[in-house]
């Protein structure tokens, strides 16, 4: 989107409604949508392939891995479609693509939690039907909704505070995904078997796939109706095109890009690996997996308070300044739970629920900080390029997923864990279980310390700066500099 000066602004004349609740709300059920497939993969993913199915950890790390690299090209290449393909429609540059593959990424992510996959004769087979379906699901359909849902929130309102209030009515959205999935799931899909012990059911699991990706469906529907985009292209004004390369090096070369997805890949990478393993360590650690429910409860109903303070503190101390705070006490709250080796699971949960409440803090901001960069790239270039700036940084998004799910493979086999005895419904080896008790604490915990470092010594935009910038884009519009930056 090109911002040619004052007298050719983007911003048509057309009449819309104020910015409000029926924005802040619409928006919450858009990430409640996407993480009834996401959060469902990161938490149950693993654990399904591995004891139900029977693949081996490293095979499906590896997958993650995979997949990635080829987000790089999917992601990027459905930023600058959404960037460059035509819209007649005004009001409808992201809202079309919710529109059109809200049931796609539904369908896609059922069909990844099949249980009779697990009675194929073949470990080609499984691992075919794996990849196969875990492709069409991220790499293709999740890419297709989550690059315009992201991008959508920079031309909701240009207003900081605003955008502030996005973000964190966003990842409510995700909270109350990761509650219904996190909590509700483990009691349903965990039973135990004739021997004791406590095992994941593949029929099960399959069922509550299935209604997951019916609820998501109905959130994107209830996202569409209720946002409304106010921060348009003039289809009177003639933009310039620049060129493909030109402006790949642009965002590419942005700062404060840059300096987020190092943040966001340390983020990613500490609380995947964090949520992936909790099944592990209730399973094997505690011998129960159904612990897995209260403590997930535990870690993110307290975020919900989030809604009002967070905003809060980011207009009153900025932005980065809070993350960088909360991250240093999530960190140093998982690794003092490890050098005290806790065996009671429920003094456990409470250390797990601190370390998630401090990680939340910058989980709750962190979409309104790709709307800052987005701004910046705009003071930087004349440019926006909403959909092609977020999709880069949807990619390292993806990337820290990955690296957590290829993580927790690669660990797992190093520790020493079996899949072929989870899969029979044994019991894990002394070591496996110490190891498991190891990672779930010592690997988020350093992770969350370097996110911290990472948003105070590289991404640029403190409070001052993202003030300033919003003040001279509003200026170059001709329009009032929102109240909240005066």
């Amino acid at each position: 989107m090109s911002i040619k000066s004052p007298e050719s602004p983007t911003t048509s004349p057309r009449s819309v409604r104020p910015f409000g609740m029926r924005d802040r709300v619409g928006y919450m059920f858009g990430d409640f949508g996407n993480d009834f497939t996401f959060i469902l993969q990161s938490s149950f993913f693993m654990i399904f392939y591995t004891n139900v199915v029977g693949i081996q950890p490293a095979h499906v790390g590896a997958l993650l891995l995979g997949a990635r690299v080829i987000d790089g090209f999917t992601d990027v290449g459905m930023g600058i479609l959404v960037d460059r393909l035509p819209n007649n429609k005004v009001g409808q540059k992201f809202k079309r693509w919710v529109k059109w593959i809200a049931i796609p990424v539904a369908v896609a992510s059922a069909l990844m939690y099949m249980s009779f996959v697990s009675d194929f004769d073949s470990y080609g087979a499984k691992m075919a039907w794996m990849i196969a379906t875990y492709f069409l699901w991220g790499s293709l359909c999740y890419t297709a909704i989550n690059i315009p849902y992201g991008s959508m929130a920079s031309v909701i309102s240009n207003d900081p505070t605003e955008r502030s209030q996005l973000s964190v009515w966003r990842s409510t959205g995700g909270t109350l995904a990761n509650l219904a999935i996190s909590t509700l799931l483990p009691l349903f899909v965990y039973v135990t078997n004739e021997a004791g012990v406590s095992i994941l059911s593949g029929p099960r699991m399959t069922i509550a796939a299935v209604v997951c990706s019916v609820l998501a469906v109905i959130c994107y529907a209830i996202l569409y109706v209720s946002v409304e985009e106010r921060i348009v292209e003039d289809p009177k004004v003639q933009k310039e095109t620049v060129g493909l390369g030109k402006m790949l090096q642009s965002v590419f070369s942005n700062r404060a890009l840059l300096g987020l997805i190092a943040a966001a890949l340390l983020l990613l990478l500490s609380m995947m690996f964090l949520m992936g393993m909790l099944g592990y360590v209730f399973l094997t650690w505690f011998g129960e997996g159904r612990l897995q429910s209260p403590a997930s409860l535990a870690g993110m109903l307290p975020a919900l308070t989030l809604i009002v303070l967070a905003p809060w503190l980011a207009k009153r101390f900025g932005k980065a300044e809070t993350a960088a705070v909360a991250m240093f006490i999530g960190g140093a709250v998982l690794l003092v739970a490890y050098f005290l080796k806790i065996e009671n699971p429920w003094v456990w949960i409470g250390f797990y629920a601190v370390a998630m409440f401090a990680i939340s803090v910058f989980n709750y901001l962190v979409w309104a900080f790709i709307t800052d960069v987005i701004d910046y790239q705009e003071v930087r270039t004349g440019t926006r390029d909403d959909g092609t700036v977020y999709a880069v940084y949807s990619w390292a998004r993806k990337l820290g997923q990955a690296a957590a799910g290829g993580l927790i493979g690669v660990a797992l086999g190093w520790i020493g864990f079996d899949s072929a005895i989870a899969a029979d419904g044994g019991a894990q080896p002394q070591e496996a279980i110490d190891g498991i008790y190891m990672l779930v604490n010592v690997l988020p915990g350093v992770g969350c310390i370097l996110v911290a470092l990472s948003l105070i010594f590289l991404y640029p935009l403190k409070k001052g700066l993202v003030e300033k910038n919003v003040a001279l884009l509003a200026a170059r519009r001709g329009e009032e500099v929102p109240e909240s930056v005066r």
